[in-house]
């Protein structure tokens, strides 16, 4: 065999070796959406699992609203903001009143003037709509209301 055939057969063999590597193999393709799927339910598991435990009172905020607790409170305070760090994600699920009023940390809404709101934290406990200034546990407003914690 001349030099010169040896030569195109060689570029044949690797222009077969460069499209077998672009193309995967036939059972090449179905292991890597397998592993794609994987990959992705992993992903999807690890949010669940973690979205899950962020919203882990989420039924005992909507009790409280069920009961008719409210809690009055301004963005600018410290402990309100370690109030709602108790419910973590939760809090969306609070019956929340809004005291502050933004731009102004010494103005205060409407609403917490008509119901003579000074403090903050303030819980409002139903049926008699006694009046709480302070920090209150999970635990303490379950006793308070009757929701039960997770």
């Amino acid at each position: 065999m001349s030099r010169r055939n040896q030569e195109r057969r060689d570029g044949s063999t690797e222009r077969r070796d460069e499209s077998t590597e672009a193309a995967p193999a036939p059972g090449k393709w179905k292991r890597r959406v397998i592993y794609g799927m994987g990959i992705v339910a992993a992903f999807a598991l690890a949010y669940y699992l973690g979205n899950r435990t962020q919203h882990r009172y989420d039924g005992f905020a909507h009790c409280l609203g069920d009961r008719g607790v409210k809690m009055y409170g301004a963005y600018w305070c410290p402990h309100c903001e370690e109030q709602k760090e108790k419910f973590a994600a939760s809090f969306e699920y609070v019956p929340y009143v809004e005291c502050g009023v933004k731009g102004d940390i010494h103005a205060t809404s409407e609403v917490c003037k008509e119901q003579n709101v000074h403090h903050y934290p303030t819980w409002e406990f139903p049926p008699t709509g006694e009046r709480v200034e302070r920090i209150f546990t999970l635990e303490e407003l379950s006793d308070r209301t009757g929701c039960s914690l997770p």
